[in-house]
């Protein structure tokens, strides 16, 4: 029998599904959208009072924007910008492992990773609520196109997708870039991550006209929205706003905020403005997840022996 479960709220879900005893609780999650300072030490300040008021609110896991420590300095290419990189472990990362200590939550730390001389990525670290390394993700996708010149910054990551456990729940990170790609939601969710994180800066050409920006915003949310369903997961994303210049680059950005949480239907949960700082918190519900994926099993339907074809860049006509 199939199912609709669309207008089911989670408490109606027993009816559906039998719930094993020991599945894992409800827990809460939070995504920050910021405005960036200047100096990054302004920023890991204010990223430290948003983490806060999180936890306070009840937010166990706690994500923040893509590259949060600066201004997104991609603009431009630069060499001097080289000097912004970090080790990891390294200062914002032992930054923010004192800060999860403090506060018991489990953290989602981006980082402008140096690896080695002239050796760079675009990473993020999770950090359990004690404090303790647990993932160490670098962007696999990075893209170049005018005022996001990644390219020029970042070797693409090597260290696969993937999802870790926290004392909070099971979760996999991804960035910006990557989230238009199905085949990085898929291969993070096949490994159990309940929300897929996805730190975020995007935003708007100055010079784009505005009949465009309600539509790039709306396929933005649309494909996010689709990793849900498709893979029965929770997704939540932390997006930057405010405008962003250079010295040197041509217009700025106008990054677009709209942060979110959906649920594994694609339902939105919380969504935030595209002109303001926020927090924003939802919860997640292993028996939704649960109910979902017995209705819709895609999981099970996947025709793993016949999908060659997304081994190959492109099948050309015979």
């Amino acid at each position: 029998m199939w199912f609709d479960i669309s207008y089911l709220p989670c408490r109606d879900l027993d009816y559906l599904v039998p719930m094993p005893k020991k599945t894992q609780g409800k827990t809460c999650i939070a995504v920050v959208q910021m405005a960036m300072r200047p100096q990054p030490a302004e920023n890991l300040k204010a990223a430290a009072a948003w983490v806060a008021q999180a936890a306070r609110r009840g937010a166990k896991i706690i994500c923040l924007p893509e590259l949060f420590r600066t201004h997104y300095f991609c603009q431009r290419e630069d060499p001097a910008f080289f000097d912004l990189a970090e080790p990891i472990p390294g200062p914002t990362t032992r930054y923010f492992a004192r800060i999860a200590r403090k506060h018991k939550v489990a953290l989602i730390v981006p980082v402008f990773e140096r690896r080695a001389p002239g050796l760079f990525h675009n990473s993020a670290v999770t950090l359990d609520a004690n404090g303790a390394f647990v993932g160490h993700y670098r962007k696999m996708h990075i893209p170049d196109d005018p005022g996001y010149y990644e390219k020029y910054y970042f070797t693409p990551g090597d260290l696969g997708f993937q999802a870790c456990t926290t004392r909070h729940g099971r979760i996999g990170t991804l960035l910006c870039w990557d989230q238009w790609f199905p085949e990085a939601a898929r291969a993070t969710a096949l490994q159990g991550a309940q929300v897929l994180f996805y730190p975020t800066a995007i935003g708007w050409h100055p010079r784009e006209k505005k009949a465009l920006r309600a539509v790039q915003r709306e396929a933005w949310q649309i494909i996010q929205r689709a990793h849900a369903v498709a893979n029965g997961t929770y997704v939540a994303v932390a997006n930057r706003v405010g405008h962003e210049r250079l010295a040197g680059s041509s217009g700025g950005l106008d990054f677009w905020g709209a942060s979110f949480i959906c649920d594994p239907l694609g339902t939105l949960l919380v969504e935030a403005r595209i002109d303001r700082e926020d927090v924003l918190l939802a919860e997640v519900d292993p028996r939704r997840i649960e109910a979902v994926r017995c209705n819709w099993p895609f999981l099970r339907d996947r025709r793993i022996d016949a999908y060659e074809a997304v081994l190959q860049r492109y099948l050309d006509p015979a």
